[in-house]
């Protein structure tokens, strides 16, 4: 072997090392998207401590990313753009169904949406609000896709004010500039002036999934830190920011069905 030989060797061999190193380093980082229930900033403040803890608990470097609204949310996390989502249960049930995704953990209890108005509406019925303004966030959120429970008819639709966030829903109507809104039921106590006109079904709360590339490594150490959250001072921050008291086991029964909700969404 020639020196020459020799030394374009070592060139390859440090290439090689190299490129291994920073393949790890990516193998290390976990996106995790949150779904754009609240502002981005809201977003960011309220699952970082989760972050922070997954990446104590695991040794992979968890990242939260954000997006504006559900039409942005819905186009990248169709393009396997992220490790780990969390997001309500019809899009839980489309990423298993369809995308391959595995699920990790789960929110306890169970959900609701309830259509609001404001108490000076008196309005009692959905119908109460056929063509008047109703804030929504835009579909595919879970109150955007309800609220065609209560609205069957295409001729008798109230006029959908799309919003960003549900904190921006409820002051649209506290402020007179909506008649009604479609929020989580949870959410309905924390105000004064507003008035319930239906409630649809109960369903699963929001879970987080894992991408397909995710190695079974790599999800059982997630799914291990979550179900633990509760026994470290770490874990029972992030769950104090996320106002539950557990991260609770998942499978794909507890969302099969819910992804029918999805089925007039354009990509589905």
């Amino acid at each position: 072997m020639t020196m020459e030989s020799a030394a374009w060797l070592r060139v390859i061999a440090l290439a090689l090392a190299v490129w291994s190193v920073i393949g790890q380093a990516r193998a290390d980082e976990l996106t995790l998207a949150v779904h754009p229930v609240l502002s981005e900033q809201e977003t960011r403040r309220i699952y970082q401590p989760l972050a922070d803890y997954l990446t104590h608990s695991t040794g992979h470097r968890v990242t939260i990313a954000t997006t504006s609204n559900f039409l942005v949310h819905w186009q990248l996390t169709r393009r396997n753009s992220y490790q780990l989502i969390l997001e309500g249960p019809h899009m839980v049930d489309y990423r298993l169904s369809k995308m391959g995704y595995h699920v990790v953990a789960r929110m306890p209890d169970i959900i609701s949406y309830t259509l609001v108005a404001h108490e000076d509406q008196l309005a009692m019925e959905p119908a109460d609000l056929v063509g008047k303004p109703v804030a929504s966030m835009p579909a595919p959120s879970l109150g955007a896709v309800c609220l065609n429970q209560f609205f069957p008819n295409p001729l008798r639709q109230p006029i959908l004010v799309e919003v960003d966030h549900l904190d921006a829903a409820v002051e649209r109507v506290l402020a007179g500039k909506s008649a009604g809104a479609i929020i989580p039921s949870a959410m309905v106590g924390r105000f004064n002036g507003l008035t319930t006109v239906a409630a649809t079904e109960q369903a699963p709360a929001p879970g987080i999934s894992a991408a397909p590339e995710v190695s079974p490594q790599v999800r059982q150490a997630i799914t291990k830190a979550l179900l633990a959250a509760h026994e470290t001072p770490e874990g029972r921050a992030a769950l104090e920011a996320l106002k539950i008291p557990r991260f609770e086991a998942a499978v794909p029964r507890h969302f099969a069905g819910q992804a029918r909700l999805l089925e007039d969404m354009w990509g589905y």
